[in-house]
Parts: structure tokens; C-alpha cells; sequence
């Protein structure tokens, strides 16, 4: 019977062995060995890290990395860098959400749309929610270390925001939770 509880939940298995890991390498933050292997890949690996940050099934092992990071590397440079990794990772997303989930998007758009509550809500605050709400919500669902997928197709959904703004956007957020991160590793490093 457990047997089927990891095949009919496969990602949400996964995502727990993910958290999983984080904890161990979280945990094994002081075994020297470690430690050094963690920062022998010098700040390739912390870039590596930042493309880490912005997936779901690796954002919780991103974090871990950082807050072992933090003690061991400018602060400034880790932060822009693996800000930059995240960057990548978001322009991938929202690309690939923007161009290869279009006809779904607009599809999904005219089903909400059609629900009483959301025709309420559209007809008094359309241009209000798409111009305000709706990238606030991305905004912080992308500063956090909660997965970006998310945050990015709600922003990847308004035909408002260019590539350019969305970069400057989720460079800014992912390397301002990053730098967040990393002072708290800072603390309790």
C-alpha cells in the first residue's frame, strides 16, 4: 500500500526528499570534508547555485548551499552572482511560459472568466488587478524561496511586461531574497 502512495504522488514525493536533502546539507554544514568540497567550487558553484534557486524541486537545496555560503564569500558578490544564476533560470521560464503556453493561458483566461465571482471582480478592478495585484503576487512569489514557476507565469500571463523589465524585475527580487538569505546564514553561521 505504501508503494502506491509513491506512485501516485511522484512530486510530491520527490519535492519532500528534496526538502530532505537540504536538511542534511544543512546539517552537515561543519563536517570539514564537506564544507570544503561546498567551497572548492568557488563561485562557479555559487552561480550554480542561483540557477538552483528559482526551481521548485531545487530551491530548498539552493538555500541550504547559501546559508553554509554565507560566512565563506563576500556577501556582495555571492548575492549578485547567484542573483545572476536565478536570473537565467527566470528568463528560461518565462520564455518557455510566455511562448509555449499561450494557447493555454488565453484558454484557462476565458475559463476563470467565466466564473460569477471573477466576473464580479473583473468587471469594478480589471485594469486595476492586471496593472497592480497580479504583479505584486509574481513579485513576491519570485523574492521568496518558494519555487518561481509560479510568480513567473502570472507575470509571463500580462502581455504588459517585456523581457527587459521582467529581467530587471526578477534579477532585482531573487537577488534581494538571496541577499536575505544570506545574512541570516551570516547569523546563525
Amino acid at each position: 500500500m505504501k508503494r502506491l502512495i509513491f506512485l501516485k504522488y511522484p512530486k510530491i514525493v520527490l519535492l519532500l526528499l528534496t526538502l530532505a536533502v537540504a536538511y542534511f546539507i544543512f546539517y552537515s554544514r561543519n563536517f570539514p570534508a564537506f564544507k570544503d568540497f561546498l567551497l572548492s567550487t568557488g563561485y562557479i558553484g555559487i552561480f550554480i547555485t542561483g540557477l538552483l534557486y528559482s526551481y521548485g524541486f531545487t530551491s530548498a537545496i539552493s538555500v541550504a548551499v547559501l546559508l553554509i555560503l554565507a560566512d565563506e564569500y563576500n556577501i556582495f558578490v555571492t548575492g549578485i552572482l547567484a542573483g545572476i544564476g536565478a536570473l537565467i533560470s527566470d528568463l528560461i521560464f518565462f520564455k518557455f511560459f510566455r511562448y509555449s503556453f499561450k494557447d493555454e493561458v488565453k484558454i484557462i483566461s476565458k475559463n476563470i472568466s467565466n466564473e460569477k465571482a471573477i466576473k464580479f471582480i473583473s468587471k469594478k478592478n480589471r485594469k486595476w488587478l492586471k496593472k497592480y495585484i497580479l504583479p505584486v503576487i509574481g513579485g513576491l512569489i519570485i523574492a521568496s524561496p518558494l519555487p518561481d514557476e509560479l510568480g513567473i507565469l502570472v507575470l509571463a500571463s500580462l502581455k504588459s511586461i517585456s523581457i527587459r523589465t521582467f529581467s530587471i524585475v526578477s534579477f532585482l527580487l531573487n537577488t534581494s531574497g538571496i541577499f536575505v538569505i544570506l545574512l541570516i546564514g551570516r547569523s546563525i553561521g
